[in-house]
């Protein structure tokens, strides 16, 4: 018995080194890594000035145009995450203002994702490998319910989330493999597509009475002195409940809707999504109406 347990002992010891080993090598490669994605080209980064920087969920990240804004002399990044909710858009500016970035202007796409203050698994994850390195990130997941198996036992985030975050993760970034996220100044083009849905349905979606990750935001921005634009961005015109957008104007009128500016089918590459046409001609709004000359 006493050699069994010795024996055991020693399985769980090994077990608990391999899996510090293992975690301080993934992380030791995300702190290093620059080229795959949104989260660390900012986490990696040091201080950046922008004029505009573009946050929130796919809606953000096909919809707003960089490069059009650089045409304009403005330094400008489209940050925004295809998946992400608020919560991964409040931690990406935390994390800008962490890094010491001067700001003058952010643009928040809010306007689905009002409807709830819960994390994007598939996109929190990516923040994870560096929660040992930043209080932000660390308050950030603090009041998550897996808080602290992320947190204190080591290597459970990777095994967790080992399609995000894993080992492929790990190979494609030690062999140097970039990803489309950083290209067009953060800006991802959808085609027109002759079969896309152009169907939606949000009669059951309601704003939150208070969303903590956009009141997050706009504090912020107050604080640091960034002149905060809230937008919500068109919706195809066969979108059933489209009195969604006025619930969010009833209950944060500084909102500026523009979800009726663009409204034809040809604009659009699915029904919650514009082409690149059509984010062309929004972009061009956006800019006719804050930034003009």
């Amino acid at each position: 018995m006493k050699r069994f347990l010795i024996y055991t002992a020693k399985i769980v010891l090994v077990t608990v080194l391999i899996a510090f080993l293992l975690d301080g090598l993934y992380t030791y490669v995300f702190m290093h890594s620059n080229n795959r994605g949104k989260i660390e080209k900012v986490f990696n980064s040091k201080a950046q000035k922008y004029d505009v920087v573009i946050l929130g969920s796919s809606r953000a990240n096909n919809h707003f145009v960089a490069q059009m804004f650089e045409d304009r002399g403005l330094k400008a990044f489209n940050y925004g995450m295809s998946g992400g909710h608020l919560f991964e858009a409040s931690l990406m500016l935390k994390l800008m203002i962490e890094r010491k970035y001067e700001i003058k202007n952010v643009i928040l796409e809010a306007d689905l994702n009002l409807s709830n203050d819960h994390q994007a698994e598939g996109i929190s994850a990516r923040f994870l490998p560096y929660i040992h390195n930043s209080e932000i990130i660390k308050d950030h997941f603090s009041h998550e319910s897996d808080f602290n198996e992320l947190y204190y036992i080591p290597f459970y985030r990777y095994i967790k989330y080992d399609s995000k975050i894993g080992f492929r993760e790990i190979f494609f970034i030690t062999a140097g493999k970039k990803t489309n996220a950083q290209d067009n100044l953060g800006y991802f083009p959808l085609e027109k597509h002759k079969n896309g849905n152009m169907k939606n349905n949000i009669v059951n979606l309601n704003p939150l009475n208070r969303n903590k990750y956009y009141e997050e935001i706009r504090t912020i921005c107050k604080k640091h002195h960034i002149n905060f634009i809230p937008v919500m961005t068109p919706i195809c015109e066969n979108t059933v409940g489209m009195n969604y957008f006025q619930k969010v104007k009833k209950i944060y009128p500084e909102i500026y809707n523009y979800e009726n500016v663009v409204v034809e089918d040809k604009y659009f590459s699915s029904c919650g999504h514009m082409s690149d046409a059509g984010s062309k001609k929004f972009t061009a709004r956006i800019l006719e109406d804050f930034f003009k000359k």
